[in-house]
């Protein structure tokens, strides 16, 4: 602007018309926003609105766009987390893609030889080092790995919500998982007991080999992950300094404890609000829980086809009295460079179809949390399974998944008429 030639109104207004007309075009190209048909009128696009929530460069939506999947493993995710524009200015210094070279013959991705002096190439060495703690090259690395991570965050829940709006199932589980190793620094591969300070892959043994026997409520049997590893201890110290006293000093087990202790321990109850053939009135009705013969009636709840439902869900921590004094709600992270709150994801999906229905974002859950979620029933009439997943943003391991069986009974056009005027209701009271 300030380098043209000619400075006169019509030469300035020529050269702003060109830019915004250019931005515009940049941003359709990305799906962020549609330009009508009469060339004057714009409207925002739901990547548009999701690129602004997240202050995202329109390049890594159309990134994202063009290339998530509806199943993608791991290892994808991660190189089109580091293809995003944000990283595009990830110093990489004199010498350094020698140090990227050197750096990613000891990490388990394979990358391009040839691209040891690209940002994104950097970004994802940094991450998969993170990942699996390996030694970094110098200081410098230290300080860009936490420019990775400080973003890394934000774009991932920027996928999730492509992948939401796309209705991906599989891709958006992943990214879930994504994110608990961004937070924990380890390969979702990886033994969650590893997440455990001062616990190391030679020490998993003495959890291998624990046996609850004659503990009351305690777990019976060896000891793979987090959830049994708090069953077994069963809130109890001693229990837990018995396991680990020949492979950690007492300070350490200290330490260990007070991160186990804190780790979040959650019961989930579920029942589904809404209209029925019949009713009067909006109902709300339990869900089956621990469904063992999927033969007998009981077990399947009935809705009516094609129909708005919402599930309700509640979250009991049951472990609220081991929390530390302050009731802090950060997650204890400590190879994630700034503090995090505990929370989740709630995700309902369809298995069978590898179909995402619904995704929720819950904060931390003090003592207890009520959530409702809505959804759609299946137009065709039959029995069906619906499944919730409980996942952490924070850490990995601490996930649940429960099967909601609806049994899908014909259409009611009485029901239908009610649940949208209640909807209608709902959404006046809102606003």
């Amino acid at each position: 602007y300030y380098n043209l030639d000619d400075i006169n109104h019509e030469t300035i207004n020529k050269y702003l018309s060109n830019l915004v007309e250019r931005s515009l075009r940049d941003l359709e190209c990305s799906y962020c926003m549609e330009i009508q048909e009469d060339e004057h009128t714009i409207e925002p696009l739901t990547y548009g609105r999701i690129a602004s929530y997240y202050y995202l460069k329109h390049q890594t939506i159309r990134t994202f766009k063009e290339r998530l999947k509806p199943e993608l493993p791991i290892q994808e995710l991660l190189a089109i987390l580091s293809e995003a524009e944000e990283y595009a200015e990830l110093p990489v210094r004199h010498n350094e893609d020698q140090l990227n070279s050197e750096l990613a013959q000891r990490l388990p991705l394979k990358v391009n030889p040839h691209s040891y002096d690209s940002a994104h190439t950097k970004t994802y060495l940094l991450m998969q080092a993170h990942f699996s703690r390996a030694q970094l090259p110098c200081s410098d690395y230290g300080t860009d790995t936490k420019t990775v991570l400080d973003n890394a965050i934000r774009i991932c829940q920027a996928m999730l919500d492509v992948v939401a709006n796309e209705g991906w199932l599989v891709s958006a589980l992943s990214i879930c998982n994504l994110v608990q190793m961004i937070i924990q620094a380890r390969w979702l591969h990886d033994s969650s007991l590893l997440t455990l300070p001062h616990i190391e892959k030679q020490d998993l043994y003495v959890f291998r080999r624990w046996s609850a026997k004659g503990a009351r409520g305690g777990y019976q049997g060896p000891i793979e992950g987090l959830p049994e590893l708090m069953a077994a201890c069963d809130g109890k110290e001693d229990n837990f300094t018995s396991m680990v006293k020949e492979v950690l000093q007492p300070n350490q087990i200290y330490q260990t404890w007070a991160f186990l202790s804190h780790l979040p321990v959650v019961e989930v109850r579920m029942s589904v609000k809404g209209w029925w053939e019949g009713c009067e009135e909006q109902t709300e009705r339990a869900i089956p829980a621990n469904v063992t013969n999927i033969r007998d009636e009981s077990s399947w709840l009935p809705l009516h086809a094609d129909q708005e439902y919402v599930l309700q869900v509640s979250l009991h921590r049951l472990n609220a009295g081991h929390q530390r004094r302050k009731q802090d709600s950060k997650a204890q992270a400590p190879r994630f460079p700034k503090p995090k709150d505990e929370g989740w994801f709630l995700v309902l999906g369809e298995v069978e179809k590898k179909e995402l229905l619904a995704i929720k974002r819950v904060g931390y859950i003090r003592n207890h949390s009520s959530v409702s979620v809505a959804f759609y029933t299946p137009e065709k009439m039959g029995k069906c399974i619906y499944t919730l997943y409980l996942m952490s943003d924070s850490y990995l391991g601490l996930d649940q998944q429960y099967d909601i069986h609806l049994n899908v009974i014909p259409a009611s056009i009485a029901a239908q008429v009610n649940s949208e005027i209640s909807d209608s209701v709902g959404k006046m009271a809102l606003k």
